[in-house]
């Protein structure tokens, strides 16, 4: 009887460990919706860093019963206009409508619809996209949240998580820091008619710098023929300065160094960890580092990849290994 005792309350000492799922970290959250964040930044002009912020507070890091049981991420109410599923929960009052989404990018989606339609917030869009200090007072100042620090708990949020660094992602990519300069007018020549004046024409083009290297954003149009000849550059100059093959083709939003890269980082970006898809070209760009001595410098070969979690050495030699 004793035997059966001990096993009975041994079985059910683990229940609740079965029965109850892990809630996730924010660590976790903020790994899981990042990429959705950037998106929706691309899309609209809110800062990464506020969305996820927001996501990461409004839900407890995806795990209040708003997040698990209707997928809203941000705490919006159903209003007037709202014509989806709804689900309830105690807020500012008993029983308050709440948006229920079929998953969480619906959510994600219809916050940045929200905020965009939202009138109270329309000067928000008028900020620096990454002055996600300006959004967060912006957005307690124009009502969003009840809460009297709800600015500061944004910020917090995304300064001791470093979130601001997805404000910087282009095509879903951190390319460095980067500071926008004066928008430069680069006056170029064309082939002149015998007995005429030269031509001038002006690059549309901003110039901006990233790593303390001149760079473009590639558009809808540009091919390599148009840039070289609109920036006044040499056929194999943008293919050399940015570790690309002849022939290759362009990508929208991608950026292109127009002078060359460092041949390794500086004393304060020592090493990069790998994330998942990361290719040394992408790794070479993100820190303006030409990519036949960053291969070397990690021991590596033309082709070769690093894999998620992998150092990868930006600025001394990969010790070889014991």
């Amino acid at each position: 009887m004793i035997r059966y005792t001990i096993l009975f309350i041994i079985l059910f000492s683990f229940i609740p460990a079965i029965a109850l799922p892990q809630e996730s970290t924010r660590e976790e959250y903020i790994q899981k919706y990042y990429k959705l964040a950037i998106s929706e930044m691309q899309r609209s002009g809110i800062p990464a860093s506020i969305t996820l912020a927001q996501g990461c507070w409004e839900s407890q890091n995806g795990n209040s019963p708003l997040a698990t049981d209707g997928n809203n991420h941000f705490g919006i109410k159903c209003k007037s206009d709202w014509r989806g599923k709804r689900i309830f929960h105690d807020d500012d009052a008993k029983h308050e409508c709440f948006r229920k989404y079929a998953h969480a990018e619906a959510s994600y989606m219809d916050h940045t619809n929200f905020l965009m339609s939202g009138i109270r917030y329309s000067s928000l869009f008028q900020l620096d996209p990454k002055d996600y200090s300006g959004w967060a007072y912006g957005l307690k100042k124009a009502g969003y949240a009840t809460d009297p620090i709800y600015a500061e708990r944004l910020i917090k949020i995304i300064e001791d998580f470093k979130l601001f660094v997805y404000d910087e992602y282009t095509d879903n990519r951190q390319l460095a820091s980067v500071k926008q300069e004066k928008q430069e007018e680069q006056v170029l020549e064309k082939p002149k008619p015998l007995n005429s004046r030269p031509v001038r024409t002006i690059v549309s083009h901003k110039i901006e710098k990233r790593n303390g290297l001149r760079t473009i954003v590639v558009g809808e149009d540009d091919t390599y023929q148009s840039l070289t000849k609109k920036l006044g550059l040499k056929d194999w100059e943008i293919y050399t300065y940015n570790d690309l093959d002849k022939g290759s083709q362009l990508r929208v939003n991608e950026i292109i160094y127009l002078e060359a890269k460092y041949k390794k980082a500086n004393r304060s970006r020592k090493q990069h960890v790998a994330e998942s898809g990361d290719t040394m070209h992408y790794i070479a760009q993100r820190y303006a580092l030409k990519l036949k001595p960053l291969l070397k410098r990690n021991r590596m070969k033309s082709g070769d990849e690093p894999i998620a979690g992998q150092i990868v050495y930006l600025r001394n030699k990969k010790p070889r290994k014991g």
